[in-house]
């Protein structure tokens, strides 16, 4: 049986990540890394399976929600920006390395806020006033006049002529990012220098503690089944990355820790726009406020896009139900997943989250029409056919137990045993956009004497020089980081 010192499953972004972390704090580390499909971010990572917004908070509402008084909550926002520029820090350190090429992944694209309607409108202004009162949002600009409006996004405003009120707001640092292609060249230079061996069509087929001493002190045990037959192989440590298809390996490793948790799948679509001319004409990721009632994965938004190379245009999202845990996975994956720890919480959550089931019964009756509707909402010129509809990956939303009942929990959630020998990434957006943040959270938890330790705390502060420090309350170095990443990877503060 072969031993390493870390076993990856997952070849998404989030295991990139963190092998490459390790890999830069401790070259000695023997990594394996194993993916049932045969190639690299093909499923939630791949371009055309997420919006690819760097998401720093500069334009998602749902990050801002409105409190009892009138203002806006902006922890959430600061957090996520703080963590964004943390994955920026991190591809400038590996640029500057000579392992990345920003201009492969990354083009910078304005993040916009459009709103119609006078209360609309009256909540944008408020979220403008109090976030452009912190530095790590004081370049966003605000417009209601129909002219400027036109030069931030001009297929929005074009046909609008005497229809109801514009207003938006506007930062310029905003970014696309190819997450599939930045996921395949993470682990192509760690497979270039033997730092990782990786398996594709691989899966996991068990996955139990050894028990040769004490609990705490055993390996892991993984059974793997690939083109060469069955093998073996232990780990003191287990990273469990593999999207939706964390929760099922996560319930079969037996912690403690798993059953607190069960997942519900969410399905997505895009409306995609490959026209040139088009495409050109819309340079900018603009998001909506979603409905009342809808739930926030539902915010719609125009998105400026580069897929495999190609610019194009993005609309939605567009939601379903599916089974499926994964894009490529099976319609058994939701009843499988049931437990007798989590049925009563996943019950809980379905019936009190009314206005979530409503919305995807109205989105799994829409005819194209209904679709073309939509996004004539966002586009008023726009003709159905030079939009096609493609399927975007499975989202597995948390549902978690807690003494108040099951909670529908949107974001991410890192699961770790109690000896830290086991972790799992649960969740969905803002996920890709925050790898770095969750992945230093991964270490915390179940490297934490390493990770103490001179060598790694100096390590990592030359590879993310505010490791430590928060970003969003020290302006100064906020805009010292900013300068630096910008610099290295072709950013502007304008743009």
């Amino acid at each position: 049986m072969n031993r390493y010192d870390v076993v990856l499953v997952g070849a998404g972004i989030m295991s990139a990540t963190l092998a490459t972390l390790l890999q830069e704090l401790d070259p000695t580390l023997r990594l394996l890394l194993v993916e049932r499909l045969e190639g690299a971010a093909m499923e939630s990572s791949a371009a055309g399976n997420n919006a690819g917004t760097g998401h720093a908070a500069n334009c998602e509402l749902n990050y801002t929600p409105v409190q009892a008084d009138g203002s806006i909550a902006t922890a959430k926002a600061l957090a996520i920006n703080a963590s964004f520029e943390l994955s920026l820090e991190l591809w400038a350190s590996l640029v500057e390395q000579g392992r990345l090429d920003p201009g492969d992944f990354l083009h910078q694209v304005p993040h916009l806020s459009a709103v119609w309607g006078e209360d609309d409108i009256a909540f944008l202004r408020q979220r403008h006033r109090q976030l452009s009162a912190l530095p790590a949002f004081a370049a966003m600009e605000w417009s209601e006049d129909p002219g400027e409006l036109a030069t931030w996004m001009p297929l929005v405003m074009a046909g609008r002529q005497g229809r109801e009120p514009v207003a938006a707001t506007r930062i310029g640092r905003g970014t696309d990012v190819d997450f599939g292609t930045l996921t395949r060249a993470y682990l192509a230079t760690l497979q270039s220098s033997g730092a990782v061996e990786v398996l594709y069509g691989t899966t996991v087929s068990k996955l139990r503690r050894c028990r040769d001493g004490a609990m705490a002190e055993g390996d892991w045990r993984l059974e793997l089944r690939g083109p060469s037959g069955r093998r073996q192989v232990a780990a003191p440590f287990v990273f469990l990355g593999a999207g939706g298809g964390a929760l099922p390996l996560l319930q079969s490793s037996g912690i403690p820790e798993a059953a607190d948790y069960a997942g519900f799948p969410v399905s997505g679509q895009w409306l995609v726009c490959n026209d040139p001319q088009l495409a050109q004409h819309h340079h900018a990721k603009v998001y909506g406020k979603a409905k009342v009632g809808a739930p926030p994965m539902s915010v719609p938004h125009l998105d400026t896009r580069w897929i495999d190379g190609q610019r194009s245009l993005l609309f939605g999202p567009y939601a379903g139900f599916s089974s499926k845990f994964l894009k490529q996975g099976s319609l058994l994956d939701l009843p499988s997943s049931v437990r007798v720890g989590n049925v009563l919480p996943m019950l809980q959550v379905g019936l009190s989250n009314f206005d979530l089931v409503t919305y995807l019964i109205d989105q799994l009756r829409q005819s194209p029409a209904d679709r073309l509707e939509a996004l004539q909402s966002f586009l008023p010129t726009a003709r159905a056919d030079d939009w096609t509809l493609s399927v975007a990956g499975q989202r597995v939303q948390i549902i978690k137990r807690t003494k108040q009942g099951g909670r529908l929990q949107l974001g991410t959630e890192v699961v770790a045993a109690s000896d830290g020998s086991l972790a799992a990434l649960l969740g969905a957006s803002p996920g890709a956009s925050t790898a770095v943040t969750i992945m230093l959270e991964v270490l915390e938890r179940c490297f934490p004497l390493k990770l103490a330790s001179e060598a790694w705390q100096l390590r990592l502060r030359q590879l993310l020089p505010s490791y430590g420090q928060d970003l969003s309350t020290d302006a100064e170095l906020l805009g010292r980081t900013r300068q630096r990443v910008d610099a290295v990877l072709g950013l502007s503060g304008s743009g």
